[in-house]
C-alpha cells in the first residue's frame, strides 16, 4: 500500500485564476474515466441553507452526536440532498459545521458551480483517476495510481484547518521517503514545469 503527497503548485486570491491554473494541471494528466469530487464545511445555518440552494444535488451530513449509535443519529447526521435538510434552525445546534460533498462527477460538471457557490467556506475540488507521464529526463516512471489535483478553496491545507484569504492549487504524486527525504519530490517539478508552473512550498500528507 502507498500513500500520495500533494505538493503546492499555485496559489492566489483570485479564485476564477485558481481554478483555471488547476484546470491547466489537470488536463496534462486527464484520462476518459477521471473524475471530479467536490468537499465544503459550512459554520452556519445561513451558509448551509444558501449552499443547498445552488448545489442541491450535493449530499448534506451534519456533525455526529458522541456516544449515540449511529442507527440512533438524527436524519441531518445521517445524510441528505439539499431539498431534505431541516427548515428549523435548532436541528443544527451542536450539528455544526455541516459537510457538503458531491463526488465521482465527470470531469468539468460541477467546478464551476461549486466555486459559484462556496463563498467564504473552506473546501476543496479534487480531480482524480489522472495519469501523469514518464520523465526520463530525470528518471521516473510515470504514474496514476496517486495522480490527482486538488485546488483547495479559502484555505491553505488539506485538513482545512486553516482559513486563508487565497486559494491553492496541490499537484499529487506518490509518496516515496527514504531517511526523511522525499525521493519523488524532483518528479513532481518536473510535472509543474511542463505546464508552466514551480513547487512553491513543502508537500501535504494527510
Amino acid at each position: 500500500m502507498s500513500d500520495d503527497i500533494a505538493y503546492p503548485v499555485f496559489r492566489t486570491p483570485d479564485l476564477a485564476l485558481a481554478l483555471s491554473t488547476a484546470r491547466r494541471l489537470m488536463e496534462f494528466g486527464q484520462r476518459e474515466d477521471s473524475d471530479v469530487c467536490v468537499y465544503a464545511q459550512l459554520h452556519s445555518v445561513a451558509e448551509v441553507q444558501r449552499v443547498a440552494k445552488e448545489l442541491p444535488e450535493g449530499w448534506f451530513r451534519g456533525r455526529e452526536e458522541d456516544g449515540v449509535p449511529w442507527e440512533d443519529q438524527p436524519a441531518l447526521v445521517l445524510g441528505s440532498k439539499g431539498p431534505g435538510l431541516p427548515v428549523d434552525p435548532a436541528a443544527y445546534d451542536g450539528r455544526l459545521p455541516v459537510q457538503v460533498e458531491l463526488d465521482y462527477l465527470p470531469v468539468g460538471s460541477i467546478e464551476d458551480a461549486f466555486t459559484a457557490a462556496i463563498g467564504p467556506n473552506r473546501g476543496w475540488i479534487n480531480w482524480e483517476t489522472l495519469r501523469w507521464p514518464d520523465a526520463p529526463q530525470v528518471g521516473f516512471n510515470g504514474e496514476s495510481q496517486h495522480a490527482e489535483v486538488t485546488l483547495l478553496v479559502n484555505t491553505p491545507t488539506r485538513e482545512l484547518d486553516e482559513h486563508a484569504d487565497d486559494h491553492t492549487v496541490l499537484l499529487h504524486v506518490r509518496s516515496d521517503c527514504v531517511d526523511g527525504r522525499e525521493i519523488r519530490e524532483p518528479y513532481a517539478h518536473w510535472l509543474a514545469e511542463q505546464v508552466g508552473l514551480t513547487v512553491i512550498g513543502p508537500g501535504q500528507r494527510w
